[in-house]
């Protein structure tokens, strides 16, 4: 068999994949009940259909200038998906945009507390 097709192949399986695990990151956000679950599905399926898409196109065209370009996209996004979640729960938390029912664990309670106590004890009389 050519190396050619056999690349053509994987390229195929590749897209359809990042193709599916975006498509159930978008779906996944309509569904989800609150916002951290939709952040989770915002951030690690996507973030991966979006590489294995990279990976299918990379074998497809198999140049190094557009290789240069799907690996730096790549990168950026694993970079900036996971910071972009964080932040967006650290800022919906206090507001109460989250159901605490559904957490396991709330490690983040006790620092807003912490914080909120030694704000109220320094604060000027």
């Amino acid at each position: 068999m050519n190396l050619d097709v056999v690349f053509d192949v994987v390229a195929s399986i590749c897209l359809v994949a990042g193709a599916l695990l975006s498509l159930a990151a978008g779906v996944a956000l309509v569904r989800f009940p609150d916002l951290l679950t939709r952040m989770h599905a915002a951030a690690k399926p996507q973030v991966l259909g979006l590489l294995l898409v990279l990976v299918g196109c990379a074998l497809r065209l198999r140049t190094g200038v557009d290789i240069t370009t799907l690996v730096l996209v790549g990168a950026f996004s694993l970079a900036t998906a996971p910071v972009a979640a964080h932040m967006v729960g650290r800022v919906a938390y206090p507001h109460e945009d989250i159901r605490t029912d559904l957490l396991v664990t709330d490690e983040l309670a006790a620092h807003l507390d912490r914080v909120a106590d030694e704000r109220e004890h320094s604060a000027p009389a």
